[in-house]
């Protein structure tokens, strides 16, 4: 799939102090992403806090990034959880034209075994058309998705056309590169592994640091493809940094801090997710900043 190549972002939710979800907050940053050259937006996944949305809010969510987007980039839309029933329902019901693909993690909490992972996703790639994506995030779920699992779901299925990889081990992502049938796209799932895992020969990231300085970002993964290591690392050190700071008190908690700093969006999360501290939000302004001044 050309069109899901390069970088991709995770879209965070964003939330008024009540806790009820900001359209206009999400129509900005859609519109930052867009002008920051990402390219594609991911909607309702992990980072969009969708476990804490109810059916209503995610139409919400999907119908405004769909009506602020305005078909100016590629959609992807997370569908995933631990009942494969529920997610096969789900998935049945979908329909809208305006996603490229969906996104799908491996079911988390259960830790099925890989015979399990594997029928989980066979289920969900028979009643579907739509490309989808595999999610395998061992740190969060509580079980990796083996590259075996993933390379045989890969051939089985055509329609199971790429791995959102975030193991954090690059020999695993080496060794699905190596093996994938040739058009299977391996994305890395983590921010710090996303240039080595393009430079290895996988297809880009799906990031969350993308989407709150999105131009650098993304030159670096379009360095990265375009083999040019040396231009994309010097921009890789720039934003190291951030890709862990992000993440020292949760996900979204530190890239919504970001959002507050950059006048986009409060840094409102849902329980049992807490907003970040006082501590990390001036680090993450003090990072910020050099960034933010150079496109003011």
């Amino acid at each position: 799939m050309d069109t899901i190549k390069g970088t991709g972002v995770a879209l965070v939710t964003p939330f008024n102090k009540d806790f009820s979800i900001d359209t206009e907050a999400l129509g900005r940053i859609v519109d930052y992403c867009v002008d920051g050259g990402v390219d594609y937006l991911v909607v309702l996944g992990t980072t969009g806090e969708s476990v804490t949305l109810n059916k209503a809010e995610k139409k919400v969510v999907m119908e405004a990034v769909i009506s602020a987007n305005a078909g100016r980039l590629p959609l992807v839309l997370g569908i995933g959880g631990n009942s494969t029933y529920r997610i096969v329902d789900e998935v049945k019901a979908f329909e809208s034209e305006h996603f490229e693909a969906i996104l799908s993690v491996s079911p988390y909490y259960n830790k099925p075994t890989q015979e399990g992972i594997y029928q989980h996703f066979k289920s969900i790639s028979e009643v579907t058309n739509k490309p989808i994506i595999l999610y395998n995030v061992p740190g969060r779920t509580g079980s990796n998705m083996l590259p075996g699992t993933v390379l045989r779901l890969a051939n089985d299925f055509e329609n199971i056309v790429g791995i959102k990889e975030a193991s954090g081990d690059m020999i695993q992502v080496m060794d699905l590169i190596q093996k994938k049938p040739k058009d299977f796209m391996v994305i890395s799932g983590d921010d710090i592994t996303a240039l080595p895992t393009v430079l290895a020969g996988g297809s880009g990231v799906i990031s969350v640091l993308g989407q709150a300085i999105p131009r650098e970002f993304s030159t670096m993964i379009r360095l990265g493809l375009e083999n040019r290591p040396d231009d994309a690392y010097a921009l890789h050190y720039r934003l190291q940094e951030g890709m862990s700071l992000i993440f020292q008190e949760g996900n979204p908690a530190g890239i919504k801090a970001v959002f507050e700093i950059l006048g986009l969006c409060a840094a409102t999360v849902r329980l049992p997710l807490v907003e970040a501290t006082p501590q990390l939000k001036q680090i993450l302004k003090d990072f910020v900043r050099p960034f933010s001044e150079v496109h003011a």
